[in-house]
């Protein structure tokens, strides 16, 4: 129960932080997904299970709030948290770099893939030479993003897990 709570606050903030502060400060006209990089964190840290249930409920609420087609973003984020998660396992050298450069392909990933299903679907109209140029700078982006936001997201993350008691 403490978990999917925790689960739940870390994406409402999320999505409230999307929208409102980082919503006014674009970079070259480009705002970062905050519900991408909660998405390959959990899911780096605690696996594909985790990974997609928290893409799943993050796509929803994001489809949901910004009014958009439901379930476009629901599933790519699903699919990369199951991603990410199953590449986690491996992964053997634990660098201080790797959260960066996995939520940086990661978002790059997710924002093309939501856009090749947007557009199979007819709900997008948009070149992919701007596509590209979304996914790489909304990517960087997030890459920015991951050193602040890492720390705070693996300690929600270790809070929220239960406890293991040993027993003689």
């Amino acid at each position: 129960m403490r978990r999917a709570l925790a689960l739940i606050v870390i994406i409402i903030t999320a999505l409230v932080l999307q929208t409102t502060v980082f919503h006014e400060m674009p970079i070259l006209g480009v705002k970062p997904e905050l519900l991408y990089l909660v998405t390959i964190v959990i899911a780096m840290l605690d696996g594909p299970a985790s990974g997609s249930i928290a893409g799943f409920a993050s796509g929803m609420a994001e489809d949901f709030l910004l009014n958009q087609p439901k379930g476009i973003t629901a599933l790519s984020l699903t699919l990369l948290g199951y991603s990410v998660g199953l590449l986690r396992q491996y992964i053997v050298s634990p660098s201080p770099l790797l959260p960066t450069f996995l939520v940086a392909g990661g978002t790059f990933a997710g924002v093309l893939f939501e856009r090749f299903v947007a557009l199979l679907l007819g709900q997008s109209n948009l070149t992919w030479g701007y596509t590209l140029k979304v996914a790489l700078l909304q990517s960087l982006y997030n890459a920015i993003l991951t050193p602040l936001l890492y720390p705070v997201l693996r300690r929600a993350a270790e809070a929220s897990r239960t406890q293991r008691v040993g027993r003689w």
